[in-house]
């Protein structure tokens, strides 16, 4: 129910909810296993060998791990690190954390040393599970440099005054030092019954805390979030509705899981429907192609930025994509010679990290006249208001504000911050988004009031970018922007002005920013300006929006 004088829109209640099971992530795991049994699960191609699990396969996994985890001392909320790609093995860290009792923490693979160690000391993780080499990246060997004991420590004997925390370390990948290979962590497992494993996951609760997900936010460094397991498996449960998927999903994504987005729409997408996972470790278009012909994707689930690599892919001309079904006709991959769908995509959507996904949509089939332009309405248990940003005051209907939110899948807070400085005395989270709502209880999100860039499906802080590109040689001030960008969303864009006398070029500024940033976070674009450009009366700062306009304006000009 609505009010309609003032900008408060409410989804259904929980129990009016269709499709809901579990809400422990060791009990969704439980019964969609049970359901799905001897089908496939998921599908992971390496070093030329095809990988195949099973529903029962990953159950089976998942308790290995528990296992193992039990042996090495995890216990209700202890935080387990996770630094991997999509692979079997993060499925089965995740689920096997959770079965532990433990609260799965999962780290963004395009992390740089110093970004890896900040997670890592924020985190607090205990046991840390990794991939040991992602590309040109050796996470042991980053690592060893955050905590050079690494190289030293025997297996579970670390004592770190870096990492105070972390105790055990294992790879998928070769070991050294305190580090074990994969195989000689789930040897531990041996020495743990099963019948545990299945007492403690019985005692976790809906309430417990599940899982740890960054995202960049308002401030510098990205905001560690806790989330409880009733958030995570509502949501889990929904991507099969809001999808509209069945058994004959066959999902394809590259798009890291520590994504909370990816996680929800991949995972949940396919998994609560019977389907399968279609996994590929990183993101190669030609291989991509290959890889969902092969297997016969119904599905693929990727950023603007990737649709258009995969189209002017070597072979995109000549794959055999029919078998999708999952994938909008409306959309420029739909329209491949070979797929003949008539799949809605649910394009009406909001959500943080913060209420892990979405928390109001128009499932797949709504029609557009329904949608009216949105961002769908309040999912079950969500309330929206929409404030005044300077008074906190709640607007009349249909006027702009700040999107706030509160509800069923809302985090259990940001690490290191008491919740009373995060949300506000009714219980809201202040999103920093704007919008409004409308007389029939839509959602409208109108951008960004706190001016966080999301390029090609992340979000990025410009603070973080300019505390690191400050410190470049040469540079006196700069200022980082997100620009519209046909195929990321906004493509980050830095507007420098140089001390008196010093010859700096845009790759030496990238290149140095490339030293602690993820590759994803390293502007496209470097603009030089002159330092009154940068200025504007009465603020030492020019408005986040007059620069996108100059910067947006002075790379046309560059380009035409």
């Amino acid at each position: 129910m609505e009010d309609l004088a003032l900008s408060i829109i409410r989804g259904p209640s929980l129990d009016e909810e269709e499709g809901i099971g579990a809400l422990t992530l060791g009990g969704w795991l439980r019964e969609v296993c049970a359901a799905g049994g001897a089908s496939e699960a998921l599908v992971f191609h390496e070093d030329g060998a095809r990988i195949s699990w099973s529903y029962n396969d990953l159950w089976a996994c998942a308790q290995e791990v528990a296992r193992a985890l039990i042996a090495c001392g995890t216990g209700r909320g202890t935080r387990v690190g996770i630094l991997m790609t999509n692979r079997p093995e993060f499925l089965a860290a995740v689920w096997g954390t959770a079965l532990a009792g433990g609260v799965a923490t999962t780290l963004n693979t395009f992390s740089t040393t110093e970004e890896l160690a900040y997670m890592l000391e924020l985190s607090s993780v205990s046991v840390l599970l990794m991939e040991r080499t992602v590309l040109r990246k050796d996470f042991l060997a980053m690592l060893q440099e955050i905590e050079p004991q690494v190289a030293t420590a025997e297996p579970g004997a670390l004592r770190s005054k870096t990492l105070p925390f972390l105790r055990h370390v294992a790879a998928v990948g070769e070991g050294e030092g305190c580090c074990e290979n994969w195989d000689a962590f789930l040897s531990r497992a041996d020495d743990t019954e099963t019948d545990l494993v299945e007492a403690i996951a019985d005692q976790i609760s809906p309430a417990d805390p599940a899982v740890l997900f960054f995202s960049s936010g308002s401030t510098a460094k990205p905001k560690g979030i806790l989330s409880a397991h009733r958030a995570v498996a509502l949501q889990l449960w929904r991507w099969k509705r809001f999808y509209a998927t069945g058994p004959d999903v066959r999902s394809w994504s590259a798009n890291g899981f520590f994504f909370s987005g990816n996680f929800g729409m991949g995972i949940g997408g396919a998994l609560s429907a019977g389907g399968a996972l279609i996994l590929q470790s990183t993101f190669q278009p030609e291989e991509a192609l290959d890889l969902m012909a092969r297997e016969k994707a119904t599905m693929a689930i990727a950023w603007p930025h990737q649709w258009a690599q995969l189209a002017s892919a070597p072979n995109w001309d000549d794959v055999d994509l029919s078998a999708m079904k999952y994938v909008s006709a409306s959309h420029a991959f739909g329209q491949h010679p070979t797929i003949d769908t008539d799949w809605d995509e649910p394009m009406s959507a909001y959500g943080n990290t913060e209420t892990f996904t979405i928390s109001s949509i128009y499932p797949s089939g709504t029609s557009m006249e329904e949608r009216a332009g949105s961002s769908g309405k309040p999912q079950p248990g969500i309330t929206f208001k929409i404030v005044d940003p300077l008074t906190g005051e709640t607007v009349p209907v249909g006027e702009s504000g700040e999107i706030s939110v509160k509800g069923a899948t809302l985090m259990m807070g940001y690490l290191g911050v008491p919740l009373d400085q995060t949300l506000d005395d009714q219980g809201f989270f202040p999103t920093g988004d704007g919008g409004h709502v409308d007389a029939q209880g839509r959602l409208f999100w109108k951008g960004r009031l706190n001016d966080i860039i999301k390029t090609g499906g992340a979000n990025v802080s410009p603070l973080e970018i300019d505390e690191t590109i400050r410190q470049c040689p040469g540079v006196k001030l700069n200022q980082t922007v997100g620009v519209p960008d046909d195929l990321l969303g906004e493509m980050v864009v830095t507007a420098v002005v140089t001390h008196a006398g010093q010859s700096v070029s845009e790759e030496d500024v990238r290149s140095f920013a490339s030293r602690t940033l993820a590759s994803y976070k390293v502007p496209r674009r470097v603009l030089f300006f002159q330092e009154e450009d940068l200025k504007t009366t009465g603020s030492a700062k020019i408005k986040t929006s007059d620069l996108r306009e100059f910067a947006a304006r002075r790379l046309a000009d560059a380009e035409g």
